[in-house]
């Protein structure tokens, strides 16, 4: 089947879920001890917590009218086991993951952890939509990729 480069084609969203058990502790370099405590308050524990994030990662693009898919499934759930599981799970964040250990691990930051690496194991980054981690059942973090352009960059 030939396609014409003037077919339009559908734009569409897959969304895969994952779960996985991290524990941390809210605390950042730059606060003093006190700031730390009442920024943060009992997640400044300084033996941690934990949490059983559940993550959302989506993809978006056109619908290859060849296999009809965004993105081949088997090949994201491949890029989530290498993030998600071989990185994060049943880990001490702060402590094993090397990106933690100068930025504070709030969800915020997870989310952003996830898509940064996501996009490096996957053959067409450009899909990367969005990560969303739910923290519990009330607090859900989504990062997409945005930046805020009012911020010179560190150069």
């Amino acid at each position: 089947m030939e396609i014409s480069n003037r077919e339009r084609r559908p734009i569409a969203y897959l969304t895969r879920k994952a779960q996985i058990s991290c524990c941390h502790r809210l605390n950042s370099p730059f606060l003093s001890e006190h700031e730390n405590e009442v920024v943060y308050g009992k997640c400044n524990n300084v033996w941690g917590h934990g949490h059983n994030y559940h993550v959302e990662v989506t993809v978006r693009g056109p619908v290859n009218p060849l296999t009809g898919m965004v993105m081949n499934l088997e090949d994201l759930k491949d890029c989530m086991e290498k993030v998600l599981m071989d990185q994060m799970d049943h880990k001490n964040i702060d402590e094993q993951v090397g990106y933690f250990r100068k930025t504070v691990s709030t969800t915020e930051n997870v989310a952003i952890y996830i898509f940064n690496e996501l996009k490096k194991h996957m053959s067409n980054p450009e899909l990367l939509y969005e990560v969303k981690v739910h923290e519990t059942d009330k607090n859900v973090m989504c990062f997409r990729g945005e930046y805020d352009e009012n911020v010179p960059s560190a150069s």
